[in-house]
């Protein structure tokens, strides 16, 4: 997949975050609390997931997936529910542009930060336009999500 096709399925992936947080928030109106709207979430893309799974590798692809389990392999969906319940929650109190702006500003810093702990890093000073659109975001973040954080 090209650079250009790569970046059409990250905003293409953009786009379906801000529908899938919009659903989400509706379950919520009809639910007594946000753990039903992530229950099925979850249980929508497990399904979903195994289905593939099943579709592509047959009984050994989730064998092969069970035998991957290991104390730590739990983190990334715990991480993901956390990331899942933070977007609704901040689509609620926030709304949706404030919402996205912090998240995709600190995703980036994180980011840059992930990216700097990789061997072979360039050095920091070598860093300066990432670390500059960084600061922009951040600014725009704050610009965004101002009138609503008070």
């Amino acid at each position: 997949m090209g650079a250009a096709a790569t970046v059409a399925l990250l905003a293409t992936a953009g786009i379906c975050l801000v529908l899938q947080n919009l659903l989400m928030v509706r379950i919520t109106l009809s639910a007594s609390t946000v753990l039903v709207a992530l229950v099925l979430n979850s249980a929508v893309g497990l399904t979903l997931l195994t289905s593939l799974l099943l579709f592509r590798n047959g009984p050994g692809g989730v064998a092969e997936a069970v035998s991957a389990l290991r104390s730590w392999a739990f983190l990334p969906g715990l991480l993901g529910s956390f990331f899942v319940f933070a977007g609704i929650f901040g689509y609620q109190r926030l709304g949706a542009a404030p919402t996205i702006a912090v998240l995709v500003a600190s995703q980036l810093v994180a980011g840059l930060a992930a990216d700097q702990l990789k061997p072979g890093a360039p050095a920091l000073s070598a860093q300066v336009s990432p670390i500059l659109g960084a600061l922009l975001l951040i600014v725009g973040a704050v610009l965004v999500a101002r009138g609503r954080l008070s």
